[in-house]
């Protein structure tokens, strides 16, 4: 299988490239305002160097969101062009599993992916580790930091993310040692290839037009849940 993957929901920007098995990467962490021209470059150098065009891509996998408004429509934008272009189908990965899916990969069981969402707010999952060391699918949320909660169960944990440095009293509220914590951590079209081919394997890719973005804003209108309680990563 030859994937390739984009990941631009947040400050960061990069490209992975998955080829049966085989796993490159560029990531770009301060990449403000350049998302587009970068992601690009990033997308023909992996090509080139694997000796691939895009005609030869079974899939692309992006990172859907929840993240900035503008990043997260810009790769999917260009994931949905790729995916056009060559007639191979787009495989949506959550960018807060992607998040996740490094903590997993460090020997985490449970994983608190969190990150900055401005206005006061932070996005995150509450997440598990499965058998084949991947993060399993989960309820998303937008809260103010105050009130996430989690009930942490047994086995090694990790928080990380840009939420965990945006309101530095976050982690010490939910008691994390300085070793449970990874406030430099952003997502990465490393883990999205990962998270994104196993997915491709269950049958999940969509055709272009259903690759739709996460944005967690747009469903303030909804009916309120319990807000912000997690356990054992489910969403109260």
């Amino acid at each position: 299988m030859r994937l390739i993957a984009l990941e631009t929901a947040t400050e960061a920007c990069s490209a992975a490239l998955w080829v049966d098995g085989d796993l490159r990467w560029l990531l770009e962490r301060d990449a403000a305002r350049r998302h587009g021209e970068l992601l690009l470059e990033q997308v023909q150098r992996l090509l080139a160097e694997a000796e691939l065009v895009p005609a030869q891509l079974d899939v692309v996998a992006v990172g859907r969101g929840p993240g900035a408004f503008t990043g997260v429509r810009l790769g999917l934008g260009v994931a949905q062009g790729l995916a056009f272009a060559t007639g191979i189908p787009v495989v949506p990965v959550s960018t807060l599993a992607a998040l996740g899916q490094q903590a997993a990969e460090r020997g985490a069981r449970e994983v608190l992916a969190v990150l900055d969402a401005r206005m006061r707010e932070v996005y995150w999952a509450l997440l598990q580790t499965d058998a084949d060391g991947r993060v399993a699918t989960a309820p998303e949320f937008l809260t103010p930091p105050e009130a996430l909660h989690v009930n942490w169960g047994e086995g090694p944990r990790l928080a990380l993310g840009s939420g965990l440095s945006a309101h530095t009293d976050l982690a010490g509220r939910l008691g994390l040692a300085g070793s449970e914590v990874d406030a430099a951590a952003l997502p990465c079209a490393r883990e999205v290839a990962v998270l994104g081919s196993a997915a491709y394997a269950r049958g999940e890719a969509v055709s272009p037009e259903r690759a739709q973005p996460v944005y967690l804003r747009d469903r303030v209108a909804e009916p309120a849940r319990a807000p912000g309680v997690a356990t054992r990563g489910q969403g109260g």
